[in-house]
């Protein structure tokens, strides 16, 4: 549809013909102005703000003004314009624009789009800045190769840290300040908290049985009948334990047992039953409601906190807090930190005095202590981890795991070692991979730190190179540590 023109004037008021008031190239891209197309009686123009009315025009013709003289001739432009990159912005029809002429250059050339940057184009202030690239992440080391003849087919990264009781870290691989949630490793610290309560005395505990509270049990008979005699003396109902029965129990001849017995297993066989025991005994002493313990706003759940707060030289609302998969809190803290607090479960008496964990020492020994003699409580009668290394190591050595790929040990001195205590953390990055790669790097890593004398070694053999078998028992796969740990001598600050 062609636009009309009024008939007394088809020139769109420049007082020329219209076929001559452009160029014959440029005919096809003129557009008709608004104040062509919808004709107003003339107005006085005002003046912009800021500017002083004068009688001179601009020497450069504007759209819908008539010139005073032909204008300097410009080459035609090769193609439209882009309007939203070179079009000033539009002006009032009834308006002339600011007297200020523009300089006579070559008409800028137009930008062109790079692909993905259409803020650039959009935007006639400027292309839009380049977003800030994060920092690249750290990549751990690899320490274990899962091998299945001649291929890798899994790595699993991680590091590990040996730290001294001042602080000092001995031994690194990867970066140790890597924060990691304690999970079932903190139960030897918090059990601190019943120790200190008088908790021992009260119920008349054994060392198998405080050993239970401070592990994390298979599952096995000897583990439930040690948790129900405590139920019994304390007078308290094993209904009350809010651990659940997921995965329980870990023991596999025992679970099949049950389910030949078609016997549903119960909480008590939970691996952190006797974490939850000792919970409710905190609350039968200090009177406090058995329902809900686990949860943070409890009693006995700040009283644990506060316990693990001073365990690790920090205060309780400070703590990074999770909540584990049996329902209780678990707390985060950097792998060196959890190398620290293990080498004072070795050694507390070597604490310093003015060292405010120091008021720990005597609960720690006695932890340590039953730990040490109760291997089986600490975890199982088979193909435990934690239960062997102590085992190949007696007396020297306590070790203690938590979920996904953690776990810790607290070295005592003596042996072939010459080095005074300290505690290793390692900690798999993927979470282990069905346990292959934190057994692997664990005995490795106890190798490298003097440790482990060749017996000892041979017996810890399975969890060393754990081996993956077809059907019929052949080994067809294993898993092999290739890490080297660095001595240093870094003091934490």
């Amino acid at each position: 549809m062609q636009p009309s023109y009024p008939e007394s004037d088809q020139s769109g008021g420049t007082g020329r013909p219209a076929a001559d008031s452009k160029p014959a190239l440029s005919k096809r891209l003129v557009m008709p102005s608004v104040s062509a197309l919808n004709p107003e009686p003339a107005r006085t123009p005002e003046p912009a703000p800021g500017l002083t009315t004068t009688s001179m025009r601009p020497s450069m013709p504007f759209a819908g003004t008539a010139p005073d003289r032909d204008p300097a001739p410009t080459p035609p432009p090769a193609s439209a314009p882009d309007p939203a990159l070179a079009a000033p912005p539009a002006l009032a029809p009834d308006r002339d624009p600011a007297p200020t002429p523009p300089p006579a250059l070559a008409p800028e050339p137009r930008r062109v789009s790079t692909g993905g940057h259409s803020a650039g184009i959009k935007n006639v202030r400027g292309p839009k800045p380049p977003a800030r690239m994060p920092e690249p992440p750290r990549t751990p080391p690899v320490l274990v190769t899962q091998i299945r003849g001649r291929v890798v087919e899994s790595r699993h990264r991680g590091c590990v840290v040996e730290v001294g009781i001042d602080g000092t870290v001995r031994r690194v691989i990867g970066d140790p300040d890597t924060m990691v949630n304690l999970r079932s490793a903190v139960k030897p610290f918090g059990l601190v908290a019943l120790v200190e309560a008088g908790g021992v005395e009260a119920f008349d505990l054994t060392e198998a049985e405080l050993a239970i509270m401070a592990g994390s049990h298979s599952g096995e008979d000897l583990h439930v009948r040690t948790l129900q005699a405590v139920f019994r003396r304390a007078g308290v109902s094993q209904q009350f334990l809010g651990c659940g029965s997921e995965g329980a129990p870990l023991d596999d001849l025992t679970a099949a047992r049950l389910s030949r017995d078609g016997e549903k297993p119960g909480p008590v066989r939970h691996m952190c039953s006797g974490q939850h025991a000792s919970m409710l005994l905190l609350c039968r002493i200090n009177e406090w409601p058995f329902e809900e313990y686990w949860l943070p706003d409890h009693p006995v759940q700040r009283l644990y906190a506060a316990t693990v707060a001073r365990a690790f030289s920090t205060s309780a609302d400070l703590l990074v807090i999770s909540t584990d998969a049996c329902g209780v809190p678990a707390y985060a803290f950097p792998l060196r930190e959890v190398a620290r607090a293990f080498a004072m479960l070795a050694d507390p008496t070597a604490i310093p005095e003015e060292d405010s964990r120091s008021g720990l020492a005597d609960a720690l020994c006695r932890i340590r202590d039953v730990m040490i003699a109760n291997p089986e409580f600490v975890a199982g009668s088979r193909n435990r981890l934690d239960t062997s290394v102590m085992k190949a190591v007696p007396g020297r050595i306590v070790a203690k795991g938590g979920a996904e790929g953690l776990r810790g040990f607290a070295v005592l001195d003596g042996g072939t070692r010459a080095e005074s205590a300290s505690g290793i953390a390692i900690k798999i990055e993927d979470g282990g991979g069905f346990d292959r790669a934190i057994s692997a790097a664990s005995v490795e890593a106890l190798r490298q730190a003097g440790v482990l004398d060749p017996a000892a070694l041979r017996a810890l053999a399975r969890y060393h190179r754990p081996v993956a078998l077809d059907p019929r028992g052949e080994p067809v796969g294993e898993a092999v540590s290739d890490f080297q740990l660095a001595p240093v001598g870094e003091l934490l600050g």
